[in-house]
């Protein structure tokens, strides 16, 4: 999809705006009515909200409707890409968030925090790093105007290599055996965020291009189904805040402590991505992607991980949460500097097959 397929409206023209009053929006009402926060708590399957699930599914929907399978395809015989985003999210993010977590929680904020504290919280943080994103990733690289057959596909490959390699890496960093695979929470996970949504975006797609012409199909579906990605974002925000409201008024300096140390690692990681797709020769369109697939990270898995290892009130419980909430605003800053960095790459680099 081009630039000019996707015009900006009042929503996306001010989505900075829009995000931050939805930050207040929600910590407000999470703070100001605790009980919102339990009935949350209380709607999960598998670690993974159904809220959240069903905000998330309106706001993929609209983008998978987008993609059209033939560039899906191109994607698939596009191994450059693929082998970067592999390279960063399995040999170098979760060391390189092992190594943070441990200066800012064991040397730069070791005076304010309890040994066994830091221990959870580094854990937390080595959970979250070594989970890759497969979900909200669409909706960034979507705003970033990248290849989201790109995208697709590299969400569809980190699905498959998490049962492989999540728990291994995440024994060795640990140093604790018996950690299994969250099963339940991944195969969840790829049924609600990619395989319902790509579904119905398909049937969509084609029936609405049969029935109407491409010509409507652009110009008279793709605008609303837009503004609808976007909304869902917003109340997604909302609801992912009032979920831990309460938690953020309580503990800022700590979830400022844990936060440097996600902050640093998704910037290091974004920007060695962002530089070596330019070494690998990429164009802007997969090399957005790429940086932002390798920089997020798969909350729910690490939550499931973490609340099964150390409890559900525990550090490294905590710990990932706060990855989810701090992430967000994260990313859409790494959604802007890519647009604003876009003159470095070629527009499109045509690939080799496999």
């Amino acid at each position: 999809m081009q630039d000019k397929e996707r015009k900006l409206g009042i929503w996306e023209r001010y989505l900075t705006l829009w995000v931050a009053l939805c930050i207040v929006a929600g910590t407000l009402l999470g703070r100001m009515f605790p009980i919102i926060s339990e009935l949350l708590a209380r709607l999960e399957v598998a670690h993974i909200s159904i809220p959240i699930a069903i905000c998330l599914f309106a706001m993929i929907y609209p983008i998978m409707v987008q993609i059209s399978f033939g560039e899906v395809k191109k994607a698939v015989r596009s191994p450059r890409p693929i082998l970067l985003t592999l390279i960063m999210n399995w040999a170098i993010k979760p060391f390189t968030m092992a190594l943070f977590a441990w200066i800012f929680l064991r040397v730069v904020f070791s005076a304010f925090l309890d040994p066994a504290e830091v221990y959870q919280y580094r854990a937390g943080l080595i959970l979250l790093g070594v989970a890759p994103c497969t979900a909200m990733v669409l909706m960034w690289s979507y705003l970033a105007r990248g290849n989201m057959a790109h995208t697709l596909v590299m969400t569809a490959i980190n699905s498959l290599s998490m049962v492989i390699l999540y728990a291994p890496l995440a024994t060795f960093l640990l140093g604790i055996s018996g950690i299994s695979v969250p099963w339940k929470t991944i195969a969840l996970a790829v049924i609600i965020y990619i395989c319902s949504p790509l579904v119905a975006g398909w049937i969509t797609r084609r029936q609405a291009i049969k029935s109407k012409g491409k010509e409507w199909f652009e110009q008279k579906l793709i605008p609303p189904l837009s503004k609808m990605a976007i909304i869902a974002l917003l109340i997604t925000l909302v609801v992912l805040f009032a979920y831990q409201g309460e938690k953020i008024i309580k503990l800022p300096a700590l979830i400022g402590m844990i936060t440097a140390a996600i902050f640093v690692n998704i910037l290091l990681i974004f920007g060695l991505s962002y530089v070596l797709a330019k070494a690998f020769r990429l164009g802007y369109e997969d090399a957005a992607p790429t940086a932002i697939i390798a920089g997020s990270n798969h909350f729910e898995v690490a939550i499931a991980v973490a609340t099964t290892l150390f409890g559900v009130t525990s550090g490294a419980a905590l710990a990932t949460v706060i990855g989810v909430l701090t992430e967000v605003p994260i990313m859409l800053f790494l959604v802007k500097l890519c647009k604003m960095t876009r003159g470095f790459f070629s527009s499109s680099t045509p690939q080799a097959p496999l």
